[in-house]
């Protein structure tokens, strides 16, 4: 007997091992959890090559960011309009308007960013529409398609919105009407850190909400974006 092990000597490696194992699956959770936050911002972000289009399209928000890009690929010759889109009317703008006071709307400001970097006056075009969200846009965007007779048009969005975009654009739009996705490079997006801001991860979340509402037919109405 005055060899065996005693078991109260146990308890200390025994003890060592479980913290051990325990740190590396800490880690390991960590690892996953990271990987999982820097999937959810890139996995938001699409970007299609670019061909020659019936018009090209700056979504409206994130004012002057899509403005610019819309401008900068009108002078690369890709396509002979830039359409800009109406916003819609909201509470806000119903109680300016009770108090006399008249909101400038989005476009007026970047119909002037267009044409100061270069757009001709003529080649802008304002869609008419009461446009509450994404997919209200993507509605106009392909109407005006049609009564055109174009088939293809380049949307410029941000860079988080632009899954979203694409995926309005297969579910609302007509089955041969193409629209080329892009966003600007200038957008500060960080898609790898976006919870390290508050705005970025509203975005976030609020894209991720909005995909899963339009895959699943949209049985949740949105009032905006």
């Amino acid at each position: 007997m005055s060899g065996a092990v005693k078991p109260s000597g146990l308890w200390p490696g025994i003890r060592r091992q479980r913290y051990g194992v325990a740190f590396v699956l800490a880690v390991a959770g960590a690892t996953v959890a990271l990987y999982g936050l820097r999937a959810a911002g890139r996995l938001l972000m699409v970007e299609d090559p670019l061909q020659p289009a019936q018009s090209i399209v700056a979504l409206g928000g994130q004012m002057p960011v899509r403005s610019i890009e819309a401008a900068a690929i009108y002078r690369q010759g890709w396509a002979r309009e830039v359409w800009l889109t109406e916003g819609g009317v909201f509470a806000e703008d119903v109680a300016m308007q009770k108090l006399g006071i008249d909101r400038t709307p989005e476009f007026v400001y970047s119909r002037r960013v267009l044409e100061r970097l270069g757009v001709p006056p003529p080649a802008i075009r304002v869609l008419p529409g009461n446009n509450q969200n994404t997919a209200d846009e993507v509605r106009t965007i392909d109407r005006e398609l049609k009564a055109s007779g174009g088939r293809r048009v380049i949307i410029i969005t941000s860079k988080y919105h632009t899954r979203r975009v694409r995926a309005l654009w297969h579910v609302l739009a007509r089955r041969d009407a193409q629209a080329i996705v892009r966003y600007s490079p200038d957008d500060p997006f960080d898609a790898a850190h976006w919870w390290r801001n508050s705005a970025d991860a509203d975005r976030v979340t609020h894209e991720w909400f909005g995909l899963l509402n339009a895959w699943a037919g949209f049985p949740l109405k949105s009032i905006r974006n």
